[in-house]
């Protein structure tokens, strides 16, 4: 990683997470935990995992880099603990393809913020293309209230909304290690689930499919997307998100026969081809 530029180190992250996270969707599907007990153990898993790690790596210098994040890590803590409760919710309550197509507008989220907050403004194709995927989006709203899934559908923006903040804070205080923040991100969203669980037991299948998915699709990724944005801007990072958008309904599909509404595909390939294309186009710039 040393010989690495940090465009290479962020881009190889943020790649390495989302792979990580694209059977997370099926994962969730496959499990018979109810919501909240799924976002328990969603919290409390990785918490222990990586705690038990950074102490390790880091000992008691942990607890002087979250005290050191300051308002940025609060402000961290917050948003983590809503996105990691929102998606589980909104995946219960929807189509993954909805979920995973409202998550895929992150990116244009992040361009608006950090034009407001950041002082990076976007260009005219940006804008464009926050436009275009704007529509897209109200596009598969209106589907969803005639299926009776928009809860699910606005559950799942609020899950970019809040990727795209996280993401402009981990930009805005690149100087910083926010991992600690997020670690207790996970702790706050275990005990905020204690308060509507209803059983705590795992029964057949779920003894493995739910440590597996907290270690493999939220433990690892979650420390990885934490750090990527120290080294790349972070609608950049989002931008990979886009691979979970296209690879988790066909995991979806491909095993349990989940298949989403032809608006939701074509609202989707809208909002795809054209944060593809920008991307395309922004680079070729640089």
């Amino acid at each position: 990683m040393k010989n690495l530029t940090d465009q290479q180190k962020g881009s190889l992250m943020a790649f390495i997470a989302v792979m990580f996270i694209t059977p997370d969707s099926l994962f969730i599907r496959l499990s018979n935990v109810d919501t909240w007990g799924l976002v328990f153990y969603r919290g409390i898993i990785p918490f222990f995992t990586v705690f038990l790690g950074m102490l390790i790596i880091y000992r008691l210098s942990f607890f002087k880099t979250l005290l050191s994040s300051g308002y940025h890590g609060l402000i961290y803590v917050g948003t983590f603990s809503l996105t990691n409760i929102t998606f589980v919710v909104s995946i219960q309550n929807t189509n993954v393809a909805n979920t995973l197509v409202m998550i895929a507008t992150a990116p244009m989220l992040s361009a608006i913020l950090g034009a407001i907050f950041l002082k990076e403004p976007p260009d005219k194709k940006t804008w464009i293309s926050i436009f275009v995927t704007f529509l897209a989006v109200l596009y598969i709203f209106f589907d969803s209230l005639k299926l009776g899934n928009f809860f699910g559908d606005i559950l799942g923006f609020v899950t970019a909304v809040g990727l795209a903040v996280g993401a402009v804070i981990i930009r805005s205080a690149k100087s910083k290690n926010l991992v600690p923040a997020a670690v207790v991100g996970k702790l706050f969203v275990a005990t905020f689930a204690l308060f509507f669980i209803e059983s705590f037991a795992l029964i057949e299948n779920d003894i493995f499919i739910v440590p597996l998915m907290c270690i493999l699709c939220v433990a690892i990724p979650f420390v990885l997307v934490t750090i990527a944005p120290r080294f790349i801007p972070a609608a950049e990072v989002n931008l990979f998100f886009l691979l979970e958008t296209i690879i988790g309904p066909i995991w979806v599909w491909y095993i349990i026969k989940e298949q989403p509404s032809i608006e939701t595909l074509q609202g989707g390939f809208v909002i795809i081809a054209t944060i593809a294309i920008h991307s395309f186009l922004k680079l070729k710039k640089t």
